[in-house]
């Protein structure tokens, strides 16, 4: 027998879930201060080959930095990669989902992780960088859409979509959840189950479901984030454009698991979320891909 994903397709393997990548995603890094505030716009163009009957990958990120000139024109600089195998940082999903980065976490030193999440012809990733003080120092969103054969090959745009909101996420979610490991072992696969709503005291309040498991927090709303200031390892979500959420520790304490988290709601009521996980000791030791759907919306608990 083999063995299946949320989808109910046969698992791939890491080297054929990378080629779904394939192509020319044209977008724009964005980078943004852990308060949100937006730091730079750089429009990008990422091409991904397939060499040698796709054995080895060509991978070539053109950037379109200013000129020093006043002209306001835009000069392309290039980076090229190949490589024919995958290091043991990174995991990837059926569908080309994937995350890559620190393996293990350690006092003084840096760290961060990049999150990939695909829907059809469109690409959105998130890097999540934290400085030696343990301190996140910035978030980069990476919005693409893939490039058809007559798409011009000038500096891409993306259609700027206004801030996920709160009201996006209140109500009740339901998907399905498949875990991978760093070691390759076999993937869990599991129902889900998440309830958001504001309490009498205006906080957000989130009830996770999850096997035999229920994990409530709550968060402090401040704008566009929310800080769930109450658990060993505090956290703050960063609601961004697009549709786009990033979940994670504003400073990581040593000794205490978490979480990186980039979600995703790209269609109405309709969420990805994909979840890079750290244990007590700073060890990567999962990736988990959610799928989910609202099925009632709800802004207080009943």
């Amino acid at each position: 027998m083999g063995e299946w994903d949320i989808y109910g397709q046969a698992l791939r393997s890491q080297w054929e879930c990378l080629l779904q990548n394939l192509g020319v995603w044209q977008g724009s890094f964005t980078s943004f201060s852990p308060q949100g505030e937006l730091l730079e716009d750089t429009p990008t163009v990422v091409s991904l080959q397939g060499l040698n009957d796709n054995k080895t990958i060509r991978q070539l990120v053109r950037r379109y930095l200013p000129l020093t000139s006043s002209t306001g024109e835009l000069e392309p600089q290039e980076l090229v990669l190949e490589y024919s195998s995958l290091n043991r940082s990174i995991l990837f999903f059926n569908n080309g989902a994937f995350s890559q980065g620190s393996m293990q976490f350690s006092p003084f030193s840096e760290f961060g992780a990049e999150l990939g999440l695909i829907e059809s012809d469109r690409r959105l990733r998130l890097l999540q960088m934290y400085n030696r003080n343990s301190q996140l120092e910035k978030i980069t969103l990476i919005r693409e859409k893939l490039r058809g054969e007559n798409n011009s090959p000038n500096p891409p745009t993306v259609a700027e979509q206004p801030n996920l909101t709160v009201d996006d996420l209140l109500g009740e979610w339901q998907g399905q959840a498949i875990t991978i490991y760093p070691d390759l072992r076999s993937p869990d696969i599991y129902p889900t189950k998440l309830q958001i709503y504001l309490n009498d005291a205006g906080r957000l309040v989130q009830q996770l479901s999850f096997g035999n498991r229920t994990i409530t927090s709550s968060a402090r709303i401040d704008g566009k984030l929310l800080y769930f200031d109450q658990g060993s390892q505090p956290v703050q979500v960063l609601l961004l454009p697009n549709g786009a959420s990033s979940n994670c520790p504003w400073q990581i304490k040593n000794r205490q698991a978490f979480i990186l988290e980039l979600g995703w709601m790209h269609a109405p009521n309709q969420r990805q979320r994909i979840i890079r996980s750290y244990d007590a000791k700073g060890g990567w030791v999962s990736l988990t891909l959610v799928t989910e759907s609202k099925v009632a919306a709800s802004n207080t608990l009943e």
